[in-house]
């Protein structure tokens, strides 16, 4: 088998698919394919990953490095995964067991860093020296970019905002929801997908997900879009202490809710007053590769890729 050169591959190890893409050295899609996710079985996963690597490695007549994103980390004490909402990585080396069914190198990044990574290099922040990505979904993530290269941390949790509180919190956000991690008013009780969902149940009386509360607030509902304001201020307020700490030149939106346009509109009117600074020179912008951001920065986490 030839080499391409600057051949990268990526894998985004989803809970509900495994995609693997290959990209050239400028970024260009080469090939992609998807598979759905053998739930709760490791050996299964690291042979589908496999599998997909060789699958598109035979349809191009190359082979080059390898990537992947996880839904969680690997422990830097231990080596084994952690954090991880795909249950079955938890407690395995995840990394040491792919590189031995690819017989190759492969690094490993949390996926959120992998969608920061990948708007840094060529997405929205293209350029940018510092870069927060923010996930907002089903959870609340994020990661941070400095230099085109993940910053990890002492921990291997750069950038785990979503269990931070929520920052300068009003009376009746305290002390906040109960949050899965063992305690309350974590920023990801509030401003992910079912945690609006339920803010909308307790308001309104009813059940609507997030599309829908969109449609309603733009079709008059006052709940609705008080709910939504609520929203952008939590969110402006919550990534007001990332500018505090992290300063970074460029902001990203990604996950489910980012698709709400109102928030690139809204919340860098809002976070002004808590930025210690006279001037917020940080840019909110939304993802440019949107749901393949994740398997992309995978494919980048090589900053220069095998000849």
């Amino acid at each position: 088998m030839t080499k391409l050169a600057a051949l990268r591959l990526g894998v985004d190890m989803g809970g509900t698919k495994i995609e693997a893409i290959a990209l050239d050295g400028r970024g260009r899609e080469l090939a992609r394919r998807r598979v759905a996710t053998p739930r709760d079985d490791y050996e299964a996963t690291i042979r589908v990953v496999a599998e997909l690597v060789r699958a598109i490695e035979a349809e191009l007549n190359a082979s080059g490095t390898v990537g992947a994103g996880i839904p969680g980390v690997v422990s830097l004490d231990t080596g084994l995964v952690k954090n991880a909402n795909s249950v079955w990585l938890i407690g395995h080396p995840l990394d040491k067991d792919l590189e031995a069914a690819l017989e190759r190198p492969v690094r490993l990044a949390n996926d959120a860093n992998c969608f920061a990574l990948s708007e840094a290099v060529d997405g929205a922040a293209a350029g940018a020296e510092v870069v927060f990505g923010v996930i907002l979904g089903t959870g609340v993530g994020g990661g941070v970019v400095v230099g085109r290269q993940v910053m990890v941390g002492a921990n291997a949790i750069g950038g785990e905002w979503g269990h931070n509180p929520l920052p300068w919190p009003r009376d009746d956000e305290r002390p906040g929801p109960d949050c899965y991690c063992g305690l309350r008013g974590c920023i990801e009780t509030f401003l992910s997908g079912p945690a609006l969902a339920q803010q909308y149940r307790e308001a309104a009386g009813t059940t609507a997900e997030v599309p829908e509360i969109l449609a309603r607030a733009g079709a008059g509902d006052a709940v609705s879009e008080d709910l939504l304001k609520r929203y952008d201020d939590r969110l402006a307020r919550a990534l007001a202490s990332i500018i505090n700490v992290v300063d970074p030149h460029v902001i990203v939106l990604g996950g489910g809710l980012s698709n709400m346009d109102r928030l690139v509109e809204n919340v860098p009117g809002l976070w002004g007053r808590h930025v210690f600074s006279d001037r917020v020179n940080t840019l909110l912008k939304p993802a440019v590769h949107g749901d393949s951001s994740g398997v992309r920065g995978a494919a980048w986490l090589w900053p220069s890729a095998a000849k």
